[in-house]
């Protein structure tokens, strides 16, 4: 094996391992040139794995687009209806107040009232209609075949799309690549990108490797600083074995990259806040709103270990980080009306616990400081196959934090309905804002310069408005 492809797979091994074993550790010679920073800055990506719904998310409630939800997504299953009565107070959806209306009168989901608090409070903003595209498209195109993205509807390679521009198989994310240009800020580029849902191209750059933790914030090698089933000296034995030297080229690689693992391991526990009342508190209960049962919210403890990390930035040195978590279960074919208000009320729940510790982290406000912006791989169809909704393509989505210009609707919200000239098939949406134009904007946030952003996306050129404005300079 040549030592390139023998460090090609160890570097591909540590990206994709979930657990400090092998992983994780590998920005090891510094980032590529960037601006010099004092302050400090986050970008955390919730990515709602399966597509999300957007027409039951964020609604248009005017009397025309309203007569065409309600005919149209009403079905004749009782109680798995995925129709919502209008008024907020029979427990419909919770109106908001756009700064830019557009003419129309627009609402939330039932079960995100502290989003609606949030929205109208100027710390959130909703960009309409975000999809991956290869270049501006119409109707017409779409049907011709033109610039249509790869495998459009297929799970994985629309994951890929969004968070590295090509199918499943790519290689490097545009977080990855974010973090690439300004890892030279931190003593340790080692935590520029930090997932705690797994492995993630979103993460991958060519100079960075994305660090996993576990939801908990626990580390797989735990107590190799201190006693080992019981024994001092047990600790010191097991890192010897798994780190020892080896004579085989390959063994020595790979014990490079374990003891590497290790000593990472030890600087990010040391600077972690601590779980709990002496750090970060413990995040509550949510309660499913299906069922009424209380319960953990997994999205919320991802975003706990997030703040630990932020917590002992200045532990780490770290001044630009790039995080990355995750909720599961969108792909709602199923039975959506129940699902999606259980996944909605676990989205607003872990939302509303992180927004308020970004507003009181150790002592700290750090809203202006940290960003939240959601993502997921593509929308759901307008109409329903009779309890569910199939896969789309365009959706809109949601950015919280201090910086961001809130109480706003930024693209052009949809045509409520099907036949419209966006409707690519049982409603779905062609999306009328790439990715690109969504994370170039929270790029130039995070202080890249107008050449940067230009190198880590590259198609942004092929769509007008590099910057959608819903991000303060």
């Amino acid at each position: 094996m040549s030592q390139f492809s023998r460090r090609a797979f160890l570097r591909a091994a540590s990206a994709t391992v979930a657990t400090p074993f092998a992983l994780n550790l590998a920005a090891l010679g510094q980032a590529a040139a960037a601006n010099a920073v004092n302050d400090y800055k986050a970008l955390v990506c919730i990515f709602l794995a399966g597509g999300n719904d957007p027409f039951n998310t964020v609604l248009a409630t005017d009397p025309d687009s309203w007569e065409q939800y309600s005919k149209l997504r009403t079905t004749n299953n009782g109680s798995l209806s995925i129709a919502l009565p209008r008024a907020e107070s029979s427990g419909g959806v919770l109106p908001i107040h756009p700064v830019n209306s557009q003419g129309r009168s627009f609402a939330l989901h039932p079960q995100l009232g502290v989003m609606q608090n949030m929205f109208d409070n100027g710390r959130m903003a909703i960009v309409a209609n975000v999809g991956t595209l290869l270049a501006p498209i119409t109707r017409t195109q779409y049907r011709a075949g033109l610039y249509v993205p790869s495998k459009l509807f297929s799970h994985n390679d629309q994951q890929s799309m969004w968070q590295a521009y090509a199918p499943e198989g790519a290689r490097t994310g545009w977080g990855g690549r974010i973090g690439d240009l300004l890892a030279a800020n931190n003593t340790d580029p080692t935590f520029t990108c930090v997932s705690v849902a797994g492995s993630a191209v979103f993460l991958s750059g060519q100079s960075i490797i994305p660090y996993q933790i576990a939801p908990s914030g626990t580390l797989a090698i735990r107590n190799l600083n201190g006693n080992l089933f019981g024994a001092r000296g047990a600790n010191n034995t097991l890192r010897a074995i798994i780190s020892g030297n080896r004579n085989d080229v390959f063994e020595k690689d790979h014990a490079n990259i374990v003891n590497r693992s290790i000593n990472a391991q030890s600087t990010l526990a040391a600077a972690m806040a601590p779980a709990g009342a002496a750090g970060v508190p413990d995040p509550t209960l949510y309660q499913n709103p299906v069922t009424g049962v209380w319960a953990s919210n997994p999205l919320a403890q991802q975003l706990q270990a997030v703040a630990r990390i932020i917590a002992g930035r200045n532990s780490l040195g770290a001044r630009r980080q790039v995080f990355y978590v995750s909720l599961p279960g969108f792909d709602t074919h199923d039975a959506q009306r129940a699902q999606h208000a259980d996944l909605m009320a676990k989205l607003a729940h872990a939302v509303a616990y992180f927004d308020g510790l970004m507003g009181n982290l150790m002592g700290s406000d750090l809203r202006n400081q940290v960003t939240s912006f959601t993502a997921s791989e593509f929308g759901r169809t307008f109409t329903s196959n009779g309890d569910g909704s199939d896969h789309g393509w365009g959706n809109h989505h949601f950015v919280f934090g201090g910086a961001v210009r809130g109480k706003d609707i930024y693209g052009s919200f949809p045509v409520t309905g099907i036949g419209h000239d966006l409707d690519v098939g049982s409603g779905a949406l062609l999306p009328t804002l790439a990715v690109e134009q969504y994370a170039a904007t929270l790029a130039a946030w995070f202080g890249l310069s107008g050449s940067q952003i230009a190198t880590v996306f590259p198609n942004l050129s092929r769509f007008s408005g590099a910057n959608l404005g819903f991000m303060q300079a």
